[in-house]
């Protein structure tokens, strides 16, 4: 999925007083957490991901692998968060800028 700017500011503008629902620790991006990640933008289309400090991998590295485990798109890594989005297909929440 991309995003353009436009659409990425507006997502970033939406997550910003979202809290982190899924969290990675040491294991990085197992199967488990791209299952946890899967479910929670079912739910919620926007989410932000908080990664551990023991993680094994860098930040941008667990951003790529769980946006491609989920078909998410990436919209947003500082720090230690990293914020995703998926469209639902059924009654989607978010309306992005064109």
């Amino acid at each position: 999925m991309d995003l353009n700017s436009k659409q990425k500011a507006h997502l970033r503008g939406l997550a910003h007083e979202l809290n982190p629902v899924v969290f990675v620790g040491k294991e990085g991006a197992s199967e488990a957490v791209v299952r946890k990640t899967h479910l929670e933008l079912m739910a919620h289309e926007l989410i932000k991901v908080r990664v551990g400090d023991g993680a094994e991998d860098d930040l941008d590295t667990l951003a790529t692998a769980l946006a491609a485990g989920t078909q998410a798109a990436v919209v947003q890594t500082i720090g230690h968060i990293v914020v995703l989005y998926r469209r639902r297909n059924k009654k989607p929440d978010i309306v992005l800028p064109k």
